[in-house]
């Protein structure tokens, strides 16, 4: 008997490759699929798979930092929270129809064109709010403040009832037209204008909760 030249044992076995590459082999008929009451169908598999198998295993490490994180962040909401009472300076919108400028716990508003600081304790700071410098007063909610020392004055009330400002920054604060330099203080009238550089307000004083400073400052005195 004599063979094809190609009938090589490397091109039959190349040949059984492709054939079973494609299921043509006899052995890889398609077998027809089983009848009855044993044939699964998708409800019987799904109720057969275990859904804590599906679940992804725990990392351990993840949930460690999870929990830090939850921590701390619960940890800053109550600081938030004691710190609400203690903010002394509101500061609210002005518009066409402004709201009083006092009530019973405003001592004295920092009026500009744009908003208006509720002064509410003895002392507040004024200057440009950043990152690392919280104050009072952030005189940039009112115009362009890149001018402003980050720590730019003190407004102080006095037991007698009398305001002062005092100028920590490098730029002098103008009050009605006077220059209030670096180290020094000034007395602010009500309708006392102050300007920071080119920034204008009016401060006014609630005179009516002034007096009421004034009686029980004289009380203590006398006694």
């Amino acid at each position: 008997m004599i063979f094809h030249p190609c009938r090589s044992a490397k091109s039959i076995f190349s040949h059984w490759l492709l054939m079973k590459q494609y299921h043509l082999l006899p052995d890889q008929s398609v077998q027809p699929m089983p009848r009855g009451d044993h044939v699964l169908n998708f409800s019987d598999t799904e109720e057969m798979i275990d859904d804590n198998q599906l679940q992804d295993p725990k990392d351990e490490i993840l949930e460690h930092e999870l929990a830090i994180a939850d921590r701390r962040q619960k940890r800053e909401i109550r600081h938030l929270e004691n710190e609400i009472p203690k903010w002394q300076v509101l500061v609210d919108s002005v518009t066409g129809i402004s709201p009083p400028d006092f009530d019973n716990q405003t001592l004295a508003v920092l009026r500009g064109r744009l908003v208006r600081y509720l002064m509410r304790s003895r002392e507040i700071t004024l200057g440009r709010a950043t990152k690392d410098n919280n104050i009072d007063v952030d005189l940039s909610l009112e115009g362009p403040a890149w001018k402003i020392s980050r720590r730019q004055g003190v407004i102080k009330l006095r037991n007698n009832g009398d305001f002062f400002i005092a100028n920590e920054g490098k730029r002098p604060i103008h009050i009605d037209g006077k220059p209030v330099t670096k180290g020094e203080k000034a007395k602010l009238n009500n309708n006392s204008v102050v300007e920071i550089t080119g920034l204008r307000f009016i401060f006014l004083i609630n005179q009516d909760l002034i007096n009421v400073v004034r009686t029980e400052a004289a009380k203590i005195g006398v006694q």
